[in-house]
């Protein structure tokens, strides 16, 4: 059992608001899933030259300074950097994929949790309002989000098993479920060049959608053909720089609510995350069909 929540504001106004009408969200769903807990946010993207990487070094001491040197001594583009603790945005005109790569052998233990233009990933191990505490949620500005609270059941409680799962650019996906086929997905996808960091049943689905979008298929395209793939049990939330979508299997056991007013959309597993939000009295609600894609775009 997990939790998830979702938030896009059509209102531009509301863009400054969004962590915090997002931190009710996301401690609601405690219960559903207290070992840990992630999100990633959608700001303003960085000019068409350069990308943004979210990195996380968990116990281990860096000096982001120097970290930011040794880059700057490797790549000529500039860079910058903006830390919160154990977290920290670079931002850089590099090409990302070798900057992924040289961080891999200089810095093999700071893990990169996102790549894009947009996007801001934040994922710990922990109770949710520590993590929103901690990494300060409620400062949060952009114009959507999606996250997510963790109660394992198949894989370590760990920041790498924590949710969302991100790849390509500027994609991430969070999951409430269980997937039954998650091995012979990967068996099917490493082959293909597709390389997996943890033995997650979420980012089988994750790499499965990577593959798919690489392949040239638009997402709701690749969602689709995930019905038939991707075997098991699941409520998908997913985001890209531009869209918010979520997805219930077949049998729609596992429980996800929307709420859309004017000003926003809003997505939680339960109505009792979305209690708070301006004018919920007046929002339109509904429960997700099973098999049906519903997405929102900005």
């Amino acid at each position: 059992m997990c939790g998830i929540v979702g938030l896009l504001v059509k209102n531009p106004a509301l863009r400054g608001q969004l962590g915090a009408l997002m931190v009710p969200m996301l401690v609601g769903m405690t219960e559903r899933g207290p070992d840990s807990a992630g999100l990633a946010v959608y700001t303003t993207p960085v000019s068409d030259r350069h990308h943004k990487l979210s990195l996380y070094s968990g116990e281990t001491a860096v000096d982001w300074s120097e970290l930011l040197a040794r880059i700057a001594g490797h790549f000529a583009p500039a860079h910058e950097i903006s830390t919160h603790g154990n977290h920290a945005v670079l931002t850089s005109a590099a090409d990302p994929d070798l900057l992924v790569a040289w961080l891999g052998r200089h810095a093999p233990l700071i893990a990169v949790l996102s790549v894009g233009q947009s996007i801001d990933l934040y994922k710990d191990v922990g109770a949710p309002a520590d993590i929103a505490e901690r990494y300060g949620f409620k400062s949060l500005q952009g114009s959507h989000l999606v996250g997510h609270t963790r109660m394992a059941t198949e894989s370590a409680v760990t920041p790498a098993h924590a949710h969302p799962f991100t790849a390509g650019r500027d994609f991430c996906l969070v999951h409430n479920g269980s997937l039954s086929n998650p091995h012979l997905v990967r068996k099917r996808l490493e082959p293909l060049g597709i390389e997996f960091e943890t033995d997650n049943d979420t980012e089988a689905a994750c790499r499965f959608f990577e593959w798919r979008l690489r392949e040239g298929d638009d997402l709701k395209t690749a969602v689709q053909r995930g019905f038939s793939e991707l075997d098991g049990f699941f409520t998908f939330l997913m985001g890209t720089d531009a869209e918010l979508l979520i997805v219930r299997d077949a049998f729609a056991c596992k429980p996800a609510v929307v709420a859309e007013t004017d000003d926003y959309v809003a997505i939680a597993s339960e109505f009792r995350s979305l209690a708070h939000l301006p004018h919920i009295s007046h929002a339109t609600l509904f429960e997700p069909k099973p098999e049906e894609i519903y997405s929102w775009r900005i």
